[in-house]
């Protein structure tokens, strides 16, 4: 059974981006690539059909994954629907997919770092206001690696 990922930020073009990457590289190299896709989007639309930020091109890049074939695009309605698990990057996040999609089931759309209560931080801070990719990247990294972890314990 294929499971359908969703990450999302405000604008598509940091935070989400960098998270579907980073979970792309590492389901690939776990060999899981037939079992999970995953995608990305933002609440509003501002960059639609854009490039990612080229900060997160640059720690993508730093990290050995190729940020190739990606254009911005925005959450849709019909997406609590089509993914199993939709990952927001902050509470403004969560707010705005609240307020489309009426109801949020707690085991399909949560915060990435609810995934990693070891942390100190309760939101991924947004790149594009403070300049900090690799702050950015490292909670992500976690997150994704924990949410991996977890979908293997429960698949095997």
């Amino acid at each position: 059974m294929l499971t359908r990922v969703l990450f999302v930020c405000l604008g598509n073009i940091c935070r989400s981006p960098m998270a579907e990457y980073v979970l792309r590289d590492l389901v690939q190299k776990a060999h899981l690539g037939g079992m999970i896709t995953v995608d990305s989007a933002g609440t509003s639309g501002w960059h639609n059909g854009e490039n990612m930020h080229a900060g997160t091109q640059k720690m993508l890049l730093a990290h050995q994954i190729d940020p190739a074939r990606f254009h911005s695009s925005q959450v849709h309605a019909d997406d609590l629907n089509h993914y199993d698990f939709i990952i927001a990057m902050d509470d403004q996040n969560l707010t705005a997919l609240h307020t489309l999609f009426q109801q949020l089931p707690s085991n399909k759309v949560y915060k990435i770092t609810d995934l990693i209560p070891q942390s100190d931080m309760n939101e991924v801070p947004d790149p594009y206001l403070t300049g900090d990719f690799q702050q950015t990247y490292d909670l992500i990294f976690q997150g994704c690696t924990a949410w991996l972890r977890q979908w293997q314990q429960q698949h095997q």
